[in-house]
């Protein structure tokens, strides 16, 4: 099946062709460094890290920029309540951006440029543009003229018209020709700091948001590229504007698709900076204490159980569901490692293992079984990143392995080539989640903060509760488990015995 992808310049799923053979190009819109990022910044870079794995699986070679936004409006008004200078505090953030990024597993990313240190690009395109009529300037600021661009709107579906001040600090329209212009260089004022004011044509002053993004992606992927992501709040004016200054100025297609990700949503609703409880949520989604309140992982796996195009939902509620399924995994990770002896996050993709072991009815059903999932799961990723789809056929995959453990009984009946089979099934199960950017690295387990008298007493109870089913005391037996529970001890009975473990 070949690889398709939502396109939302025109509304269909395309099959994706490279503009070159091979090579793949890809631009996100990344953080603007001002305030500490939140769970909702760690979405697109976790969605295109997958992509890129899973085109890297595919045999491309992918190049993939993020650009950070440290010159900007919010950024200098945040600098200066602070005390502090633009670039200490957008060097602050990034840091800290590029630190909770690794730890969600997002480390693909080739090139991460910042806007100020591209000002002769910035320079460069605009200066094309003006030349071809497309922006004009106005006592130190330009604008570009959306009336000159025939196609402007055609990624959002919307007039120029509907544009409104064209860019997210709101200019006055005074100096605008039209009121859907927008600034793709901002004059700077005699009270702004000077790390913000820039030499240019025009006098002193910065880019505006837009320009940015069009000059950095096409010093680094090239005049046309083959993928641009971002929020679907970026959609308009962001892209839209993108598309009109990058095409005006080199009379080339700038991008071949465009991928929107859904928004985040949290607890089902928006929250309003009016509403008294807004500092205390907001602080709680910073990524740095949901890292220090939540494993990295189960964040992750949140993000990518929904198709990237759905919004995410983010509650108490969705973290434990997503903490349950994947769960699934560890325990049965656990299990591999105790019945195979060998630690299922060191092996190899166990493919050819799999085929390669003596056949018999459960061996061959197991092998068959695995190998069509992974076939399913190829089938739902390259159906426009199906990674709901994908997480879906590791569920499936895991529940085929946990059938063959429980019928081979390897704790107690040793079978070498049941061993094997088994053995490589988890690898080709950890092989496919990595994809995902998941299994990466063996998750800690949870300690139990004593000398071992606690672990001694749980075997206790578990003795206890033993006696009580074999009395048929089943209120007792049930009681001991659930309250094991509250406290995040979990009892797991099996036709081995009951095993405990810790949440």
């Amino acid at each position: 099946m070949s690889l398709r992808i939502y396109n939302t310049l025109t509304g269909e799923k395309e099959i994706f062709e490279p503009i070159v053979p091979g090579k793949v190009g890809i631009y996100l819109c990344g953080p603007t460094v001002y305030k500490p990022a939140h769970l909702g910044h760690a979405v697109g870079p976790i969605i295109f890290d997958a992509i890129k794995r899973y085109l890297t699986f595919k045999g491309y070679r992918v190049t993939w920029v993020v650009n950070v936004t440290d010159v900007e409006d919010k950024l200098m008004a945040e600098a200066a309540r602070l005390g502090t200078s633009v670039p200490k505090l957008a060097r602050e953030l990034e840091q800290k951006y590029v630190e909770s990024m690794h730890a969600l597993g997002v480390r693909t990313i080739d090139h991460m440029p910042r806007a100020s240190e591209h000002i002769p690009e910035i320079i460069t395109q605009i200066q094309q543009l003006i030349a071809k009529g497309h922006a004009y300037a106005v006592e130190g600021d330009v604008y570009f003229d959306v009336t000159r661009d025939s196609d402007y709107g055609k990624l959002s579906n919307r007039k120029p018209e509907e544009q409104f001040a064209g860019t997210r600090e709101g200019l006055v329209q005074g100096n605008k020709r039209n009121p859907g212009d927008f600034a793709v260089w901002k004059a700077a004022k005699p009270e702004e700091p000077d790390d913000v004011k820039y030499d240019s044509p025009w006098g002193k002053g910065r880019p505006g948001w837009h320009i940015e993004c069009s000059a950095m992606s096409m010093k680094l992927l090239g005049e046309t590229f083959d993928i641009h992501g971002g929020g679907l709040d970026l959609k308009f004016p962001h892209h839209e504007n993108e598309i009109g200054q990058a095409e005006c100025a080199t009379g080339k297609p700038f991008c071949k698709i465009w991928m929107h990700h859904g928004l985040t949503r949290f607890n089902t609703k928006k929250i309003s900076k009016s509403d008294p409880e807004f500092e205390k949520v907001m602080s709680s989604l910073q990524l740095s204490n949901l890292l220090k309140a939540h494993p990295p992982e189960l964040l992750r796996f949140l993000i990518v159980q929904s198709h990237y195009r759905s919004p995410i939902d983010f509650s108490d509620d969705a973290l434990q569901a997503a903490k349950t399924g994947i769960s699934t995994f560890y325990r049965l990770f656990e299990r591999l490692e105790r019945t195979t002896g060998a630690d299922p996050y060191t092996a190899t993709d166990g493919v050819e293992k799999l085929s390669d072991q003596p056949t018999n009815p459960a061996i061959a059903a197991v092998r068959d079984s695995i190998l069509n999932s992974r076939l399913r799961f190829l089938e739902a990723m390259d159906d426009d990143f199906n990674t709901a789809g994908a997480i879906g056929v590791l569920f499936d995959i895991a529940g085929q392995i946990n059938k063959f453990l429980d019928a081979a009984r390897l704790e107690t009946k040793p079978d070498e080539p049941a061993r094997i089979t088994a053995q490589a099934a988890g690898a080709s199960l950890i092989t496919l989640g990595r994809l995902l950017g998941l299994f990466l690295e063996k998750q800690a387990k949870p300690a139990l903060a004593d000398d071992g008298r606690t672990g001694k007493l749980v075997e206790l109870l578990i003795d206890v509760r033993k006696m009580a089913r074999t009395a048929k005391q089943f209120a007792i037996s049930d009681h001991i488990r659930d309250n094991l529970g509250t406290i995040g001890i979990v009892l797991e009975d099996s036709q081995d015995g009951t095993r405990w473990r810790v949440e």
